[in-house]
């Protein structure tokens, strides 16, 4: 019969161990992995909302003076808009004033 030492049955107990927790190892680096990926997206996310907000910024007072619509318009409509606003807003004023001076 062959002798056995300690240094063979701790490596093949060794053997063992790695072969029986393989799954759990495995799936240790899996969710490490995934946390990671998921952090990598979240920091992508808000620079794309940051991006988004500060455009939206800049684009609102455009969008209120001149009522830029996006999307299909399937039927012709009047848009009341900041600018048509306005301009109505000087006409009257205009009109009361020219009024006032006729007295």
């Amino acid at each position: 019969m062959a002798t056995r030492n300690a240094s063979s049955s701790s490596t093949v107990l060794l053997a063992i161990i790695l072969i029986i927790t393989f799954p759990i190892w495995f799936a240790v680096g899996a969710a490490l992995f995934g946390v990671v990926m998921g952090l990598f997206g979240v920091a992508i996310g808000v620079i794309a909302a940051i991006f988004g907000g500060l455009s939206a910024l800049i684009a609102l007072p455009f969008k209120l003076l001149f009522g830029w619509h996006s999307g299909w318009h399937w039927f012709p409509h009047i848009h009341f808009n900041g600018f048509v606003m306005i301009a109505v807003f000087i006409v009257a004023a205009l009109f009361v004033r020219g009024r006032k001076g006729n007295r």
